[in-house]
């Protein structure tokens, strides 16, 4: 997106720059600042990205587990996602993706994700997601402006799970996607997912893309923001799945 000297920005070009932003905002957990998960653009100064919750999850990112402590997948998975009662396809590629993967198909096999929201949705002609999966959204005494901020707390330790960005050339932000948000540390996805409704390859080698919609991309192309994960179930491919070491 960037330009050479003495370039001038269309109108055009301006607009969808600011679209990405807003996109990556909306995949960062808590590194755009604490304002509200709109389609807006966020009300924020750059001092104002910086905030506690931002300094303690990357202090705690820094210190997540050796890959080998982490589940993995060896292999490809099925799962089964259905919101608000229509059911979405996933292929998770463990092959290309073992270490992220291999979380997603645990917090699905822990149940983490039935009863959660997808808490932000971007639609845009060029740049469109939909993101859920922050594990605060199943409860509804927790504010809307905090949805976003959310990691899972793995309750063998009692501290948030982290895990590393893992990306591969063949995994790609190409059109029913689903890859993990994070904070501005590489190191920080948890939780929290997202489904491309379209290409988007500026977001290519910096966030861990782990699988695709295999069918149900009409149902993700009519999520709205606060719809229900009604719940998650693995189908196929379980007998790949590696749980991580206690």
């Amino acid at each position: 997106m960037g330009l050479s000297s003495g370039s001038a920005m269309s109108p055009q070009r301006s607009w969808q720059g600011l679209i990405l932003v807003l996109v990556v905002c909306g995949l960062l957990l808590v590194g755009c600042g604490s304002t509200p998960t709109t389609t807006t653009a966020p009300e924020a100064s750059p001092d104002e990205t910086t905030t506690q919750a931002d300094t303690t999850i990357s202090a705690q990112a820094s210190l997540a587990p050796a890959a080998e402590q982490l589940a993995q997948l060896n292999g490809k998975a099925k799962v089964i996602m259905t919101v608000e009662g229509q059911p979405i396809e996933i292929e998770v590629d463990g092959e290309q993706a073992p270490i992220t993967a291999g979380n997603f198909i645990d917090l699905v096999e822990r149940g983490v994700y039935n009863g959660l929201v997808f808490h932000r949705v971007v639609r845009d002609p060029n740049f469109s997601i939909a993101q859920g999966g922050d594990p605060q959204s199943g409860s509804p005494d927790v504010p809307r402006e905090r949805l976003g901020t959310g990691s899972f707390m793995d309750p063998d330790t009692g501290e948030p799970r982290f895990i590393p960005l893992e990306t591969s050339p063949e995994l790609t932000h190409k059109r029913g996607a689903i890859a993990m948000a994070r904070s501005s540390m590489p190191n920080s996805a948890s939780a929290q997912f997202y489904i491309t409704s379209n290409a988007i390859p500026a977001l290519d080698g910096g966030y861990a893309v782990f699988g695709y919609v295999t069918s149900g991309m009409d149902v993700v192309d009519a999520i709205e923001e606060g719809d229900r994960i009604d719940s998650a179930i693995v189908v196929e491919g379980i007998e790949n799945f590696q749980p991580p070491e206690s």
